[in-house]
């Protein structure tokens, strides 16, 4: 993990000295450009570093059986930090690359809210696959350029209010992000309870870009709830789930998925974090069972030793092979709206044991949850 830190810290250092996103000038022969925004520094720095990973292994693979066509993917890698505006600039400077053929891996319901409403992606005509985001908004009304991998918020809170109520427990508190991201997940658990005739009992926000969250826990402890759902992130999370068991909250712990159940343990300590469910939208990573899961496995192992499997990087990585076949459909030389086309001709891909499809219509490839649990050890169980 210190060794991924380190990794991070260079990739931000690096981007920073060649001018904070800016694309190689040096286009080589027989290139093809992929182009990702991640947050590499700030509050979602160690998921970012994820995300970057899950990518650079596949096309490094790519790249080693002779690329795509016989050309070769370049990965170039912006940091946004997690902010609204550097994710607007950061794309709009790779937009300007007609080399850059698609985009990749964004990560915020927010940042990437906001390339719709500024007209970045129509301007472009570049398809974003695989963004690190379930937000409604995102998904509906369609719109041509967003290519989920990854099922909505919204299937993630049906799931774990289903479980909930399954469970007798039907007093549920909200935590969330007060911002896009935080408001889709809030707005899912709502519609969720609402058709169980069920209300949340009280819902608490904190600041984006902050783990300011003392009033959140003093709300929701008053009020005495069976479960809490938490809409939040890495830091923000921990200092929730820290604070909130330390002065005595007693009720069952649910995050969304975009938390790193390995930073949530350092961060908020095994003894608060032990028994965390956390929602996921791929297939468990762990165990070797199918495989797309082998591969990923054995392409960490290979290009990235020092990493540990993650469900992020394996989130990532599941994306990239959909890029990648993309651009194989695409043929030689693959144009922004050939990439586009071959996305669409994806309409029931397997991955290795995980099937994706999109159309002319659709652009959801999946909608696959469960939910894991934090076990005693600080490792995830299914």
């Amino acid at each position: 993990m210190n060794n991924l830190k380190t990794w991070t810290r260079r990739m931000a250092a690096t981007l920073a000295v060649a001018g904070a996103g800016a694309v190689a000038p040096v286009l080589h022969a027989a290139e093809i450009v992929v182009g990702q925004v991640a947050p590499l520094s700030g509050v979602l720095a160690s998921t970012g570093a994820q995300m970057v990973l899950g990518g650079k292994i596949y096309f490094d693979w790519v790249n080693a059986q002779g690329g795509v066509h016989g050309a070769t993917i370049r990965h170039a890698v912006a940091d946004d930090g997690y902010k609204v505006a550097d994710t607007v600039t950061r794309t709009r400077e790779l937009l300007a690359k007609p080399e850059v053929v698609a985009l990749y891996g964004f990560a915020g319901t927010a940042n990437i809210t906001q390339l719709l409403s500024d007209g970045v992606l129509e301007q472009g005509g570049a398809a974003l696959v695989a963004p690190y985001t379930g937000g409604e908004s995102l998904r509906n009304p369609f719109n041509p350029w967003i290519f989920h991998v990854r099922a909505g918020y919204a299937d993630e809170a049906e799931h774990m209010v289903q479980q909930l109520t399954t469970l007798g427990m039907n007093r549920v508190a909200v935590m969330y992000q007060d911002d896009g991201f935080g408001k889709a997940g809030l707005a899912g658990v709502e519609a969720a309870l609402a058709k169980r005739n069920l209300k949340l009992v009280v819902s608490a926000g904190y600041e984006r870009n902050t783990d300011k969250v003392d009033e959140a826990v003093k709300a929701i402890k008053a009020a005495d709830v069976h479960a809490v759902i938490m809409i939040a992130v890495n830091k923000p999370a921990a200092a929730f789930i820290q604070r909130y068991r330390e002065q005595g909250g007693g009720a069952q712990l649910y995050n969304i998925s975009v938390v790193d159940p390995t930073e949530l343990v350092k961060l908020a300590g095994l003894k608060n974090a032990h028994g965390l469910g956390i929602s996921q939208v791929v297939p468990y990573p762990y165990r070797p069972q199918l495989p797309v899961v082998r591969e990923y496995q054995t392409l960490l192992k290979k290009y990235a030793p020092e990493a540990e499997v993650n469900y992020t990087s394996f989130e990532q990585f599941l994306g990239a092979k959909v890029l990648v076949e993309a651009l194989r459909r695409a043929g030689p030389a693959p144009t922004r709206a050939k990439v586009v086309k071959a996305l669409e001709s994806l309409q029931s891909y397997d991955l290795g044991g995980i099937t994706l499809g999109y159309s002319p219509t659709n652009r959801i490839g999946s909608r696959y949850v469960e939910v894991t649990v934090i076990g005693s050890n600080g490792r995830l169980m299914k």
